[in-house]
């Protein structure tokens, strides 16, 4: 057969290009320790690295985001934390409120200080974000949430919560609202709540009580009035369902009972006991709890302290500060709800964390098993590819050096 001079320098520099590409390849995947250069090079590998690639990107945004996550809910628990030691402290100057022997000067001292410590749970409440925001607004970031009134605060905030997503499926609330913590409180003992009528002259006071039969509660408001009659004057009470209009008991029982200073006063699942000597036509009222500010409690305190000692002043006072004691109670009991659920969301985003190394950890590995260079293999079939084309460029030298002139004498 024969062949051309010019198809035998066409095939051989074509061969020479083919394997000296070849090995140029084989060492760019050396170079960057990479088997899969281009899609064609592995198109099934390729697509899964894709995907596993994009899974370890978001996977790192989720730390991200459980980073930011972190620092927001510090900050939330960092203010119930000056929140709850500004409770305690006010209970401690609640009880010494009580003391009897206190003077005037005494309770004046105790009003300028719990109107600092309520200054200073303001304060709190409005506490920034760290970003030019405000922690406890909800989605109203940018307000201010409390504005003191004369009868507490008002809240201008909404009842959002921001969230984050700190996993495939997990998201996060990294604040609360200001009225979920400030304003949430449950007044009495949870269920009903018992206060003296402020026109009251006698010295009858009245205890929180508690709930005797769960399935009897009506949910209606009462009032207990108390009558004297008689010589020598006998005190009696009357209860009254003012929901219903009707008397506690019901007609044909008789609706005047006997009143014993401290016995138990039970009705509709409620017992609670009135101490003391009411006088006659002192009322005392028993109605659902109901939801109050924190700040509306310190104003009624503050405004407690500064009634007259002595006689039905001391009454009011002594009912005042039973219901101030209820309400601290509620409301230390919600701050230290909310800062369980603070303090939970901080340990979930710890494992959520280690879960997320972890699965950093697994892409990683796939990616490896799916582009890493096997070295030793690859630098074997480098070293041939070399040798083949050094061997391959001597033979082509040597073909395109015979000709008929070599042999011409």
């Amino acid at each position: 057969m024969r062949i051309s001079t010019a198809t035998m320098f066409e095939t051989g520099t074509s061969q020479l290009g083919t394997l000296q590409s070849n090995m140029a390849k084989t060492q760019m995947q050396l170079s960057t320790n990479r088997r899969i250069l281009a899609p064609s090079d592995d198109p099934v590998a390729s697509a899964r690295a894709l995907e596993v690639t994009q899974s370890q990107s978001v996977n790192t945004q989720f730390a991200t985001n459980r980073q930011n996550a972190r620092s927001s809910l510090s900050q939330v628990e960092l203010a119930l934390a000056s929140t709850t030691t500004l409770l305690q402290d006010i209970k401690t100057l609640t009880v010494s409120a009580g003391n009897g022997t206190l003077l005037p000067a005494d309770r004046q001292a105790l009003v300028i200080e719990l109107t600092g410590r309520m200054n200073d749970l303001m304060g709190v409440a409005n506490s920034g974000d760290g970003v030019g925001g405000y922690l406890f607004s909800g989605y109203r970031s940018s307000t201010m949430p409390f504005t003191q009134t004369a009868t507490g605060a008002q809240y201008h905030g909404d009842q959002g919560q921001t969230k984050l997503q700190v996993g495939s499926s997990r998201h996060i609330a990294i604040s609360d609202s200001g009225s979920a913590i400030f304003e949430n409180n449950p007044t009495g003992n949870g269920t009903f709540q018992t206060a003296a009528a402020a026109t009251n002259t006698g010295t009858g006071i009245v205890s929180s009580g508690s709930i005797s039969n769960a399935n009897a509660l009506t949910g209606h408001d009462y009032t207990v009035a108390f009558q004297l009659t008689g010589t020598p004057p006998v005190r009696t009470y009357t209860v009254t369902d003012n929901t219903t209009g009707m008397a506690v008991p019901p007609p044909p029982a008789a609706p005047a009972m006997p009143y014993e200073s401290g016995r138990q006063i039970a009705f509709d699942g409620m017992v609670f006991d009135i101490s003391g000597a009411p006088a006659n036509g002192d009322t005392f009222t028993v109605k659902p709890s109901e939801k109050q500010s924190i700040f509306t409690t310190l104003t009624n305190l503050i405004d407690t302290l500064k009634l007259p000692a002595g006689g039905a002043g001391q009454a009011a006072l002594t009912n005042g500060l039973n219901t101030a004691h209820d309400n601290l109670d509620a409301a230390l009991e919600n701050v230290l709800a909310v800062r369980a659920g603070v303090g939970s969301a901080l340990k979930e985003l710890d494992y959520l964390d280690g879960a997320g190394e972890d699965r950093n950890i697994q892409y990683s590995a796939t990616l490896s098993d799916l582009q890493d260079l096997d070295l030793v293999k690859t630098i074997s079939l480098f070293t041939q590819q070399q040798m083949t084309l050094e061997a391959s460029q001597k033979s082509f030298k040597t073909l395109s050096g015979l000709s008929l002139f070599n042999y011409i004498g």
